[in-house]
């Protein structure tokens, strides 16, 4: 039930994507012929004032297809189609998609905050959340749970300002012993660890946040409402451009970090399970991810299309056909070739796959 839940929620951000660009042509009297939600072949169809509506097999995905003008017996240079439209209108239509999923994720986080309410301040300390094992945290003898606070007899104070100092110490002290003290079931202890280097830097392997109270408060006004909203949307924003970034400084590195059709559905199941916030958290987190990826600048993606159509705006002259179907059949290989390795790499990972294998 947590996957299907999972896999509705990424179909509704794809429709929601996919409206964005279709409400943005019929408002400005562009001819549109198809809206689809998924690839493949149809299990749904419906044809409705010239327009193709229609739901198919693998619903990861979607498009709004645009009349040929040879197919249809258009005139070419019918003012209503798409490449005869003014640039500026084209690139209202091509960017709506990544402005719609933008904007969906900020509405969900508003709707999230308003039914959930936001995290009480936070206590001091850090909140370890897991410890990867064998390494320098399971080693050292933390554990999930464990409230870091105090580092070399420092207090680390509170919120986002102790985990930066924390871990600032322990990427500068690569090999080095750093005493730590916890607090255990109300127990407080000592606690030496020992960084390992990883890419220049130090690393203990755990993963840590603010020691936040699961207990939440409701917000006392509009301001504190839309505050919140706007820095956390900033922040899962920030986030997922610094990942994507990261391909292109650090691809080794972050391309391990990265997540095919299968993990996302996997994590979405996971936070289905916390009810109504993690399933929420989930939406916004995705389509923020999907506004950013569609950005990117390959022909099969929105950015790849703007590109195109600002060199155009340019030369004024259309890119040569030629130009644009050798670059769009490399962007091809290159998507689904990423595609199919992330589908192999995280279905292999799923844990009930590695309990048959070890049967």
């Amino acid at each position: 039930m947590n996957v299907l839940t999972s896999i509705t929620v990424l179909g509704f951000l794809i429709f929601f994507h996919e409206m964005g660009h279709f409400l943005a042509a019929i408002l400005q009297g562009i001819y549109v012929d198809g809206f689809s939600i998924g690839f493949g072949p149809s299990i749904i169809q419906k044809k409705y004032k010239g327009i193709t509506y229609s739901f198919r097999a693998f619903p990861l995905g979607g498009f709004v297809s645009f009349p040929d003008e040879e197919l249809n017996n258009i005139d070419p240079k019918d003012p209503n189609l798409l490449k005869n439209r003014p640039i500026i209108q084209r690139v209202v239509v091509i960017s709506a998609g990544v402005f719609a999923n933008l904007i969906l994720a900020y509405i969900i986080l508003i709707l999230n905050v308003t039914t959930v309410g936001i995290p009480s301040d936070p206590e001091p300390g850090i909140l370890v959340l897991a410890t990867q094992p064998e390494k320098a945290a399971d080693i050292a003898g933390l554990e999930a749970g464990d409230k870091i606070l105090k580092i070399e007899a420092n207090t680390l104070g509170v919120g986002d300002q102790a985990v930066s100092t924390l871990v600032k110490e322990i990427q500068s002290s690569s090999e080095k012993s750093i005493s730590i003290e916890i607090e255990r079931n109300g127990l407080f202890k000592e606690i030496t660890l020992i960084p390992r280097k990883v890419d220049g830097k130090g690393a203990i392997g755990a993963q840590l946040q603010p020691n936040i109270s699961k207990e939440t408060k409701k917000t006392k006004d509009f301001y504190e409402l839309f505050k919140y909203s706007n820095n956390e949307f900033l922040s899962l924003l920030a986030n997922t451009l610094q990942g994507y970034k990261g391909l292109i400084t650090n691809f080794s590195s972050t391309a391990q970090q990265l997540s095919g059709p299968v993990k996302i559905v996997e994590i979405g199941a996971q936070l289905s399970e916390q009810g109504g916030t993690g399933i929420l958290l989930f939406a916004a987190l995705i389509s923020i991810n999907l506004a950013v990826l569609n950005s990117l600048p390959l022909p099969l993606l929105d950015g790849g299309q703007l590109v195109f159509t600002l060199i155009e705006g340019l030369r004024g002259k259309p890119v040569p056909a030629k130009v644009q179907m050798g670059v769009t059949q490399s962007s091809f290989f290159l998507l689904v070739g990423l595609s199919v390795l992330l589908i192999i790499r995280d279905t292999s990972q799923l844990s009930i796959v590695q309990r048959l294998l070890n049967q």
